[in-house]
């Protein structure tokens, strides 16, 4: 049996025009410290980070709820891979794509958006494909625990980067239909799910311990066998 540890997280990088990262280095050798300390700051729901209920609903659950089988097992790989760019995910292709989802699944929606498109370009943002409000609905009758995205999964998220005006929650299928109506756990901007070669996989996505939170940022990987 070959086991295979896929990492599908993104790294935190400085200079990302839509994230701003702080960072520093607050000790250094060359100051006389008998070690090297560095300082890092930026939003929670920058890179691969997880989304709780409390993002969008002020009476919904925050980090402290969150335990770790919520976040991880065994998970079912959605390929969206031959979708075309620009254009709404329906609930017929979610239905396909993910006619072998189970109950307590974490479902990884596999677009390999990051090797078409640049997660510090423009054109990750607004060529990407999005979930529609009739797949974010079917996704959540599936009974699955949690889901991530390699892609910005609704299609306002463009409008946050080309600054038009705010949408209401409603207008964010997967939020709205996902998170806020039934609490399914959310881990956005995943990379490298072209890696990822079977259907189902073991998932291990861990939010650092961030009390009391709306989010956190994430260190997500899937582990194949076989």
């Amino acid at each position: 049996m070959v086991r295979r540890l896929i990492d599908l997280s993104t790294p935190v990088t400085t200079g990302h025009f839509r994230w701003p990262v702080e960072r520093k280095l607050w000790k250094r050798h060359e100051e006389g410290n008998a070690g090297q300390g560095t300082w890092a700051g930026w939003n929670v729901h920058a890179f691969t980070h997880m989304d709780s209920p409390r993002h969008v609903d002020p009476q919904g659950f925050t980090t402290d709820s969150i335990t770790l089988d919520m976040t991880v097992g065994d998970a079912a790989i959605l390929d969206l891979s031959a979708l075309p760019e620009n254009q709404g995910i329906t609930a017929a292709q979610m239905q396909e794509a993910g006619a072998h989802l189970r109950p307590g699944d974490i479902a990884i929606l596999k677009t390999r958006w990051d090797e078409r498109a640049d997660i510090e370009s423009v054109e990750f943002w607004t060529r990407a494909p999005w979930v529609t409000d009739e797949a974010a609905q079917w996704l959540g009758t599936t009974g699955i625990k949690a889901i991530g995205f390699d892609f910005p999964q609704d299609e306002c998220i463009r409008y946050f980067v080309t600054g038009k005006a705010k949408v209401p929650i409603e207008g964010q299928p997967t939020h709205y239909h996902l998170l806020k109506n039934r609490g399914i756990i959310m881990f956005e901007y995943l990379r490298n799910t072209g890696a990822l070669t079977q259907a189902r996989s073991m998932v291990v996505a861990l939010p650092i311990k961030l009390p009391d939170s709306d989010g956190a940022p994430a260190r997500v990987i899937a582990i194949e066998e076989g």
